[in-house]
């Protein structure tokens, strides 16, 4: 059994490795932190705000409360990585020939740098105080977001991501379970105020109320992990957003205060800072993989990418772009030559329309293509 003070050197020194190896902040909380946490998963889940996400329902009791998922846990590690931009990402926007990519993917995929760090951090743990441990990123039936509240870390804004005074909300989480009972921190509270800038710039209005996201409209559930056709009332909002969205992080004036992230790995390549539409439309397979070697795009596939871009194409008032489009109608995968579609109905000139609805039309096979040609009017 430790004493006091040992416990307070092992977490002395977690804290001062955890900076040397980029961590940004480093908090405590207890596993029974979080009480109001399963009413509150439970109501997402009945309001159907999860979507598709059916992995949501199914781990929802070990999502609940830590020690559901691992009753032997006795302190919560919550850590903070920063990933802060050059600059505000919502300038491309202006740009509709241009694809915004959502920050966080600009570069390699968080889930491989960060858990190597979390590994290291946990074995300092163990061979200074002893204990068992586990590490998690994000892929685990794990609550984030509200442990990292109750440790500390930043509260969660309106708009439900963390949000900290002195990072703002470009940073990721990490999270190790200790059998030890590390002192813990105190929970932040809500700095939100009155604000609703974040509410109020969502494009698809996926705000219910404040605090609460409805997945059903948020464009980074729609580009990320919806498998089907876009619904077309988003397909226009989505303007020229293909994989994310960080418009309610963009606006949050907290972010005065976040700074560039220090890790390379992290920081924006260049041909994803601004990639040209016409340019991405182009990837097939193969070239779509060594492309997004090692980024987090890679894990949806060229298809539901290319039905992204084709949104952009669409949404991005470049007739050039129509001569690629074409192309796609002809593409082995139903839900790109449905984009393709609707990015012609967008591009194209009547007559262009009508003499590519005949052409081929009589040869889709699919029945989500036949709608999507359907709603187009010569």
């Amino acid at each position: 059994m430790l004493t006091d003070r040992q416990l307070n050197r092992v977490k002395a020194d977690l804290i001062s490795r955890a900076k040397a190896l980029g961590f940004s902040e480093v908090r405590i909380t207890r596993p029974d932190s979080i009480p109001l946490a399963p009413e509150r998963l439970r109501s997402f889940i009945e309001a159907g705000y999860h979507a598709s996400m059916d992995w949501m329902p199914e781990t929802e009791e070990r999502r609940s409360d830590p020690r559901a998922l691992w009753p032997e846990v006795n302190s919560v590690i919550m850590l903070a990585m920063n990933y802060g931009p050059e600059e505000n990402p919502l300038y491309l926007l202006e740009k509709p020939e241009k694809a915004a990519i959502s920050v966080y993917a600009r570069n390699r995929d968080y889930h491989d740098i960060i858990k190597g760090k979390l590994k290291e951090l946990a074995s300092l743990v163990v061979s200074r105080g002893g204990g068992d441990v586990k590490v998690f990123v994000d892929t685990a039936p794990v609550m984030e977001k509200p442990l990292a509240h109750a440790a500390g870390l930043g509260w969660q804004g309106k708009h439900t991501n963390l949000v900290s005074r002195e990072l703002g909300s470009w940073f990721f989480l990490g999270s190790i379970f200790s059998t030890l009972e590390l002192p813990a921190d105190e929970a932040e509270v809500d700095h939100c105020g009155r604000c609703r800038r974040c509410l109020d710039a969502c494009p698809t209005n996926a705000f219910p109320s404040p605090y609460k996201i409805d997945a059903n409209r948020c464009i980074s559930y729609l580009t990320i992990e919806h498998h089907g056709p876009i619904p077309h009332e988003f397909r226009k909002p989505m303007a020229n957003r293909i994989y994310g969205c960080d418009d309610c992080l963009g606006v949050c004036p907290w972010n005065k205060f976040a700074q560039e992230a220090s890790e390379a790995k992290l920081q924006a390549r260049e041909d994803l800072k601004e990639p040209e539409i016409r340019e991405l439309l182009q990837l097939d397979d193969p070239t779509f993989r060594k492309f997004f070697s090692g980024s987090p795009i890679k894990r949806i596939g060229r298809d539901r990418f290319i039905r992204n871009t084709l949104i952009a194409a669409g949404n991005s008032g470049q007739a050039e772009l129509l001569e690629l489009v074409v192309g796609l109608l002809e593409d082995p995968a139903p839900v790109v030559r449905g984009a393709a579609v609707w990015a012609l109905g967008q591009l194209a000139q009547s007559a262009q329309v009508a003499a590519l609805k005949e052409r081929h039309v009589p040869q889709e096979p699919d029945e989500t293509v036949l709608e999507e040609w359907a709603q187009l009017t010569p």
